[in-house]
């Protein structure tokens, strides 16, 4: 089944390019934006520049029914905005629907777990779902809506759509496809911010996600490379596929905590399978592996022999949480780049506990700890941890 292509997280490589963020801001604008939470109330509108480089005159804080349609558009809104101001939401996102796309139940979606009740009480926009390729517009005029953000990246579709509708439509993204989470990321909240006259929440979490990143870096940046372990990461998904072969040798958590990636000569940077022939070349040389909680599935039972894995020889396992389900969790792709850095370099991290830093993250991104929440999904199979004893974990 199609899922939007898997982003391997943050840091370096999700914003490589941040740092210069004109993008962040309105091109033209003849206000500052309001503070957090308070609308100005005057009809002033500020030109903003979305993912797909459309130009959008917005007023912000004028807009009390938003609909947010295509993978990952209201978890992103929900960063920003909560639950606040939603005239519907898609089906996938409602989960007291009997029918609705269902393969993401079993996984940790953060921004679903958070704001659960809100959403169920909202009026259908879409089915929506890996295989809701198009905007519903039907739905989605049903709903009322003043803005429509979307993660359709398609201009002429975006065009069409506000035409159709009457209303701005703001494209979004999470990322340009290849595996890379890109500056659009940053972009995105930020647009998302100045339209719901959230600038100011927008520009912490921004803050915020810089500083976490910046954290990991600082305590490994000095590590020398003969120190370094050889690590593969694994069950990475693309399009839905995903098991003991799918990798990524650009991998934005390692890039970020500076750690050695065994894989270094696939033909491209994006999530992609090897041959289980090169899977078993490296094998003697993975002194640490971490497997992405979402491909357990489609590797327990399965009979594979894992005894030529080094780590599996030594016990250095890992399991990450799955951040990638209906597009990207960006506070599990964070997570995960913390949980990556302290499970290879244990002595650089020995004062952060991961479950305290979930509690902070969530908190940070949806307004609640759900560290609890997230261990407890049938598919985060109890949550981060060194696997006890691998080849039984997987039998």
């Amino acid at each position: 089944m199609k899922t939007k292509p898997l982003i391997p997280c943050l840091a370096a490589m999700l914003l490589a390019g941040c740092g210069g963020s004109s993008s962040l801001a309105p091109t033209s604008s003849s206000i500052e934006p309001s503070s957090e939470g308070s609308s100005s109330g005057a009809s002033i509108e500020v030109l903003i520049t979305d993912s797909v480089g459309r130009q959008v005159n917005v007023v912000p804080g004028s807009y009390k029914k938003a609909v947010c349609i295509g993978a990952g558009a209201l978890r992103l809104y929900s960063y920003i905005n909560g639950a606040e101001n939603l005239g519907g939401v898609e089906d996938i996102d409602n989960e007291t629907l009997e029918s609705r796309p269902k393969m993401f139940d079993g996984v940790a979606r953060p921004y679903v777990m958070a704001n659960s009740e809100a959403f169920s009480k909202l009026p259908s926009c879409g089915v929506g779902g890996p295989n809701a390729q198009a905007a519903e517009a039907e739905k989605i005029l049903s709903c009322n809506p003043d803005i429509i953000f979307s993660e359709f990246e398609d201009a002429d579709k975006s065009n069409a759509l506000s035409k159709q509708t009457g209303v701005p439509v703001i494209t979004l993204a999470s990322g340009t496809g290849g595996g890379v989470i890109a500056s659009k990321l940053y972009q995105s909240l930020s647009n998302i911010g100045i339209a719901m006259d959230k600038a100011e929440r927008a520009k912490n979490l921004i803050d915020f996600h810089k500083a976490e990143e910046a954290a990991i870096s600082s305590r490994t940046e000095g590590i020398k490379d003969e120190d370094k372990p050889n690590v593969y990461i694994c069950g990475l998904g693309n399009w839905g596929t995903t098991n003991q072969f799918m990798t990524a040798q650009n991998f934005g958590p390692f890039n970020v905590a500076h750690i050695a990636n065994v894989v270094n000569d696939l033909p491209n940077n994006g999530v992609q399978k090897i041959e289980e022939e090169k899977f078993t070349a490296l094998a003697p040389k993975m002194d640490v592996m971490i497997f992405d909680a979402g491909a357990v599935k489609n590797v327990k039972g399965k009979g594979f022999d894992f005894s030529i894995c080094k780590a599996f020889q030594t016990g250095e396992v890992y399991l990450q949480m799955a951040y990638n389900a209906y597009y990207t969790n960006v506070e599990i792709a964070l997570l995960n780049t913390w949980f990556a850095a302290k499970s290879v370099y244990p002595n650089q991290f020995q004062d952060i506990d991961i479950a305290a830093k979930t509690k902070e993250i969530t908190e940070k991104f949806n307004g609640k700890d759900l560290t609890a929440a997230i261990a407890a999904k049938p598919q985060s199979f109890g949550g981060y941890q060194k696997i006890a004893d691998p080849t039984a974990f997987f039998a």
